[in-house]
């Protein structure tokens, strides 16, 4: 019998699918609901002011990230516009509404999404809004939150922003994997070409490390950030 919705909260399209595209996957198989929520339009920061972006340019990115999420068969996104790499510039209660609006759309009981001690400001601020959100008060639907490390923002922290990622829970993704790397490649202006981080030889790296860490060929790692065991 399914579970319970689960709910990935990112900061930018492709942060869903770079942090737990192969899991997504994965638990979509497993008969799992599983939605997105990606509050920032991912594409303003580009240019000199938010003012001089070409609005097409958002809409086709969000057409991208329904495109992506559809490949790991997932159920729904919800797309927002918080302006990118600018989430530092507006009030965290904002964002927390969004999230917790969402939380009681789906009453999930799972949530993936950022690790604080990432070099990219908005996702430390994704990471604190889902933690307020889901403050574990009497009814609250969220027994499980794990952050996810994000290529190309995890790791060009380098370790110098605290808190430093230490995974310590691992998704076997070796069935999904390509999952993944199909559902990035929707992301015609997000990705690159190796070595960048973003490349599907960057990514399969990235699984093949984390699958020898812990004995199988491809893994997706996950810090555990809370863990409440309900009364049935």
């Amino acid at each position: 019998m399914a579970g319970r919705p689960v709910l990935v909260v990112a900061a930018h399209p492709d942060d869903e699918i770079l942090g737990c595209g192969g899991t997504a996957a994965r638990l979509v198989q497993e008969n799992r609901e599983v939605y997105f929520a990606i509050l920032g339009e991912g594409i303003t920061s580009r240019h000199e002011n938010r003012e001089a972006a070409d609005p097409e340019r958002s809409s086709l990115l969000h057409r991208h990230a329904r495109a992506a999420a559809a490949t790991v068969g997932v159920k729904d996104v919800f797309l927002y516009k918080l302006p990118d790499n600018r989430l530092d510039t507006v009030p965290l209660l904002q964002v927390v509404k969004m999230v917790e609006d969402v939380i009681e759309k789906l009453k999930p009981e799972t949530i993936y999404t950022h690790h604080p001690g990432d070099l990219n400001v908005d996702h430390g601020v994704i990471h604190r809004a889902v933690l307020t959100a889901t403050r574990p008060t009497a009814g609250q639907s969220v027994h499980e939150i794990y952050a996810f490390e994000v290529p190309s923002s995890t790791d060009w922290a380098f370790g110098s922003l605290q808190p430093v990622f230490r995974p310590n829970v691992f998704v076997d993704v070796a069935a999904t994997l390509e999952a993944k790397i199909a559902a990035m490649a929707c992301y015609q202006t997000e990705m690159r070409e190796f070595p960048h981080p973003r490349s599907p030889e960057a990514l399969r790296a990235v699984a093949a490390r984390w699958g020898s860490v812990v004995g199988c060929h491809a893994a997706e790692a996950f810090e555990l950030v809370r863990s409440v065991r309900p009364r049935r």
